[in-house]
């Protein structure tokens, strides 16, 4: 046995069966051992797809995923995706190539400090130096991954580590359920019994999709309505409807998992009330250090825990209190959309129409939505239990690989992904991917041969004049890409079109694009009140 051989069964034993990976000269090692170990790999065209397909896996499927690429040029084509990854708070082992360890400082090929690069974007980033130091940061790395805040955790595995005689040293990766402090959590707890119109803020780890009913659990225990803040967009989420408009309204704020940041307006006047007291919990000393500065001088209290953990602590210690008139106006608030925008081409409205009836006959629906302006619209106007969005990176163009992450952790289920025209250039070709896994799912991209959000901003802060460098080809063809890539793809250009273009896409049971010219619009800002 090596050290591939020892990385491959450890992944097994901690229950990892499917590794999202690029092929490369450092990482031939892992490859052969994971034959012997029965670990499938997944080999994408771009080391970026590699970890938004480990990112989608992680989502979908509640469990680590794994992305292997080679050192490097490799390990830097990936880096984007694991800032992503980071902020979406998805569980990832990020495993890369190296230059030998017996070379360092030599010049050997491809030699670069790729931990000094990774350690910004990941929890925790390692280069072991011998077969035992691997089986040890290995257990470390996947417990570091699921723990606390999920996220990536990088390791650089040296050419002559892999390669080297090892013993297998079986390292416990199981985790203790964490549990929040009892006063801790009473504290909260009295908080809640003396407010009239609180909020729970959380994160991604917590959503809809990945929180295992702890959205719904905290808001009958407490009566408090939970909001996700997991947009780019802040505020302004058009998934969020009129949410900002009443979230000045509440006088306890308590965040499980998120602390102020941009998302709820640094938690300052005006996006909140300065009279509203705060509560906020996360298992980042240094995230409620940078909470207690921002709210210095507020009535305030804060602690640590998991949110997970936190959010069962908290609703065992709450005595139930209905606040029915305050829940409705948040939901109101939350569930406003009134738009009358109107322009050339297939209004996303009537996109969505058709998306949602299929969501909704689905068993296990899927939803995705990836880019800017188009992203914005289903973002806003289409529902599923679960649901990945680009995130709060604001970066675009992972969404091919979500989705085929996505329908490999849940291949029974109906996986559908929205994005623009701009997203659907950065990874076109893991269309390949997608067809060589046997992943089918549905990718609709909304045509309007333009960079639309940044067209937008030009128009709004330079003028009409004032536009450049955001147009695109309008005939260039998505679907006959994607055809050739061994997918079923089809062009919409009108209403009538749209349905049996979707009949047609469901029946060929390939991973399918349709390619449809869309009005070009702004996203939505929805809004109950005349500025």
């Amino acid at each position: 046995m090596n050290g591939a051989a020892l990385l491959t069964t450890t992944l097994r034993n901690a229950g990892v069966d499917k590794v999202f990976s690029l092929s490369g000269n450092q990482i031939m090692p892992v490859y052969d051992a994971s034959i012997d170990a029965g670990l499938h790999i997944v080999h994408t065209r771009h080391e970026g797809g590699a970890v938004y397909m480990a990112d989608g896996f992680a989502q979908a499927s509640g469990t680590l995923g794994v992305a292997l690429v080679t050192a490097a040029p490799g390990f830097a084509n990936a880096l984007s995706a694991v800032y992503s990854a980071r902020l979406n708070e998805s569980p990832i082992l990020f495993l890369s190539g190296d230059s030998p360890v017996g070379e360092s400082g030599n010049a050997p090929f491809q030699e670069l400090d790729q931990c000094a690069m990774a350690a910004p974007v990941v929890k925790a980033t390692f280069r072991p130096q011998n077969t035992a130091e691997l089986g040890r940061v290995l257990g470390e790395a996947i417990r570091t991954a699921l723990s606390g805040r999920p996220g990536p955790v990088h390791i650089a595995l040296p050419f002559d580590v892999v390669n080297a005689p090892a013993e297998i040293d079986m390292i416990p990766t199981d985790l203790t359920p964490p549990v929040m402090d009892f006063e801790d959590a009473d504290a909260v707890a009295q908080e809640f019994a003396t407010a009239e119109r609180p909020l729970i803020l959380v994160g991604p780890q917590l959503n809809e999709g990945r929180g295992n009913g702890a959205a719904q659990a905290l808001r009958a225990a407490t009566g408090a309505p939970v909001i996700c803040l997991e947009s780019p967009r802040g505020l302004r989420d058009p998934a969020l409807g009129a949410f900002a408009e009443i979230l000045p309204q509440a006088d306890l704020i308590v965040g499980i998992g998120k602390v102020p940041d941009f998302t709820m307006g640094f938690a300052r006047p005006p996006a909140v009330s300065p009279d509203a007291r705060l509560v906020f919990i996360d298992p980042e000393a240094e995230a409620l250090r940078r909470a207690g500065t921002l709210a210095a001088g507020r009535s305030y209290i804060d602690a640590q825990a998991d949110a997970p953990a936190a959010a069962a602590a908290i609703v065992q210690a709450t005595t139930p209190r209905d606040r029915p008139d305050w829940c409705a106006a948040v939901d109101a608030a939350t569930g406003y959309r009134t738009d009358s925008s109107t322009a050339p081409g297939i209004h996303p409205r009537t996109i969505c129409t058709q998306l949602q009836a299929a969501l909704d006959a689905a068993t296990d629906p899927v939803l995705i939505c990836d880019g800017g302006e188009f992203g914005q619209w289903c973002q806003a106007l289409l529902h599923a239990p679960m649901r990945l969005t680009n995130g709060l990176s604001g970066a675009i163009g992972g969404g091919i690989g979500y989705a085929i992450g996505a329908k490999i952790a849940r291949p029974d289920a109906t996986v559908i992904l929205t994005m623009g025209d701009g997203t659907a250039g950065f990874t076109l070709a893991e269309f390949d991917t997608a067809a060589r896994a046997d992943a089918p799912f549905l990718a609709v991209i909304g045509n309007d041969a333009c960079w639309n959000a940044e067209h937008h901003i030009q128009i709004r802060d330079y003028g009409e004049d004032r536009t450049v460098g955001c147009q695109l080809d309008p005939t260039t063809r998505y679907d006959q890409a994607a055809a050739a890539l061994g997918c079923h793809g089809a062009k919409v250009t009108t209403d009538a079109d749209l349905a049996p273009a979707l009949d047609t896409a469901w029946a060929s049971g390939k991973p399918a694009v349709l390619d449809i010219a869309i009005a070009s619009l702004a996203a939505p800002v929805f809004k109950t009140k005349r500025e």
